[in-house]
């Protein structure tokens, strides 16, 4: 029995579809290993992400108390802060209050410094008339 050119190509084919499905089923084993491998770090990244949020629901929550505490004691400070801007304005006030009646302290003494040369004067003018009409 002699085989043919047509045989020897069918078993050429043959064999290289045999080589072929077996190379196309490591390929495919490795594949699902890889498919496997990704599908436990989807997992693992769910099961992190489920975590890093509860954690980031809870620091929310604690920041929101955190911000209502401080703005109840901000709305407790408010009326200490316009206290001390009233107070601040009372003492210009008295600031200014007390820098007039020092003015006009001032401005009395000069008068009266004035007042007192004008008698010492009207006293030496007068003396001088009164000596002079005693010699007469």
């Amino acid at each position: 029995m002699a085989i043919t050119f047509g045989q020897i190509a069918g078993l050429i084919a043959a064999i290289a579809f045999a080589v072929l499905v077996v190379f196309m089923c490591r390929v495919l084993a490795h594949l699902v290993q890889t498919v496997k491998e990704m599908n436990k770090t989807v997992d693992l990244l769910t099961q992190d992400v489920d975590k890093l949020a509860n954690n980031v629901d809870k620091i929310m929550d604690k920041t929101n108390t955190l911000m209502e505490d401080v703005n109840s004691k901000s709305k407790k400070l408010d009326p200490l802060f316009q206290t001390a801007a009233e107070l601040s304005e009372s003492i210009a006030d008295l600031n200014q209050a007390t820098r007039k009646t020092a003015e006009k302290i001032s401005e009395s003494a000069s008068s009266a410094g004035k007042a007192a040369s004008a008698f010492k004067m009207g006293k030496t003018v007068l003396g001088f008339v009164s000596r002079h009409l005693n010699k007469d």
